[in-house]
């Protein structure tokens, strides 16, 4: 449920997929009558803020300022339990480019203890959304086609990395929404989606740098050898 400042608890799945994947048709997961609705498209600009030596990211948690879509704004990821976040949300005028709003501050000033949150990273997004309606025909999964241009700040050298996944995402609090997810994701599987070994964007930039400069490492150590 969706309060007054926009906070929520965020129950999604999260897929990796090939830039050639065709999205399943999801219209028969409610049976013969079901249909999704017409895609929508956005495009979403995200800056990540983090410490730096990413404490926030060590304990799986995300902290973004976003431009773009139906819900842009500040947004506070805190990890709850498997495929669930609670999400805290602030005005996208509340802050600044250099400033984040002390309510989220508020909310992880035990992990990061006086550091300063600067920006780390700034992903580009060109999402394509369908909903998917549960029996009543009311929407309840919303699936996100995401198209991603991420560039991590500092290095001035650094390629951007790119990758398309899919969210779904339960938009619902009907109790049929659970079955329905795992229908979904059975599709997508069945499509050749496979469930991602990332939690966030940000977390597969990262890990996507990480297994870069690794690579990079090893060539120069056996080039060392040679």
């Amino acid at each position: 449920m969706t309060d007054a400042h926009g906070d929520h608890l965020e129950t999604e799945q999260k897929y990796d997929v090939e830039a050639g994947f065709a999205l399943p048709d999801f219209s028969g997961l409610t049976g013969p009558g079901g249909r999704r609705a017409e895609p929508r498209r956005y495009y979403l600009s995200a800056t990540y803020y983090d410490t730096e030596n990413l404490d926030l990211h060590r304990h799986r948690i995300t902290l973004r300022r976003r431009v773009g879509g139906s819900d842009e704004g500040w947004h506070l990821k805190l990890p709850v339990r498997k495929d669930t976040r609670q999400e805290l949300h602030a005005p996208l005028d509340e802050g600044g480019t250099g400033s984040v709003p002390a309510r989220l501050t508020a909310q992880v000033e035990d992990i990061t203890a006086g550091q300063r949150l600067r920006p780390i990273a700034i992903l580009d997004t060109e999402r394509t959304v369908v909903t998917v309606p549960g029996p009543t025909g009311e929407p309840t999964l919303e699936v996100a086609d995401d198209q991603v241009t991420a560039t991590r700040f500092g290095d001035p050298d650094e390629e951007p990395v790119t990758w398309r996944e899919i969210e779904v995402e339960v938009i619902s609090a009907a109790p049929e929404a659970a079955g329905l997810l795992a229908d979904a994701g059975q599709a997508l599987r069945k499509a050749g989606a496979k469930p991602s070994s990332s939690g966030s964007k940000l977390a597969r930039l990262l890990q996507s740098l990480f297994i870069a400069n690794s690579d990079e490492q090893t060539m120069l150590m056996a080039s060392a050898e040679n």
